[in-house]
């Protein structure tokens, strides 16, 4: 089994990728993986928790060998709608439900947002006025304000303990107020 254990980020030659790994955005959340690459070479995901896996991100396995990512092919939901006010707005009330979305457009009149389906959020989606459509594509959904910033810091144990100190201290608040 290769054991993959270190990010290398986009920028490896084609000629260097020793094989690929396709997964849904479910597992590319993961830091802990155990999975079967593209080819059938038995690999373990040993990385930093945090930092999602991006489509074309290379990982290294300890005897060298890189394996790039790639984004499955899953159920989504795009809602396509005019640039602007109205997709701004569209984002506004699906990211303030905490939802994963991947946004792009498809010219400077017309922009689309992704998610995983949900009727909820679809029945929304058109009372805003988009046009849904549900099918399989690539999910790859935007990171978030706070990913870049920590980018220059440590993904180490440091950085996750913080994190779940900032999740006690906010349970501790609640049970006191009960």
């Amino acid at each position: 089994m290769l054991e993959l254990t270190e990010r290398l980020g986009t920028d490896v030659e084609a000629a260097e990728i020793f094989d690929t790994l396709t997964l849904p955005y479910e597992l590319r959340i993961r830091g802990r993986l155990r999975a079967t690459t593209d080819n059938h070479h038995d690999v373990g995901l040993f990385l930093d928790r945090g930092p999602v896996l991006r489509e074309g991100e290379c990982l290294q396995a300890r005897g060298g060998e890189i394996v790039r990512i790639r984004a499955a092919c899953e159920p989504v939901v795009t809602a396509s709608l005019a640039a602007g006010l109205p997709m701004a707005r569209l984002c506004y009330h699906l990211g303030n439900r905490h939802v994963s979305l991947e946004i792009g457009s498809n010219s400077d009149t017309q922009g689309w947002i992704r998610f995983p389906p949900d009727h909820v959020l679809e029945e929304l989606a058109e009372r805003l006025g988009a046009t849904l459509t549900h099918h399989q594509a690539p999910f790859d959904p935007e990171p978030g304000a706070y990913a870049k910033a920590g980018e220059g810091h440590s993904h180490g144990h440091a950085s996750h303990s913080h994190s779940e100190s900032q999740s006690h201290s906010h349970a501790h608040g609640h049970s006191h107020e009960h």
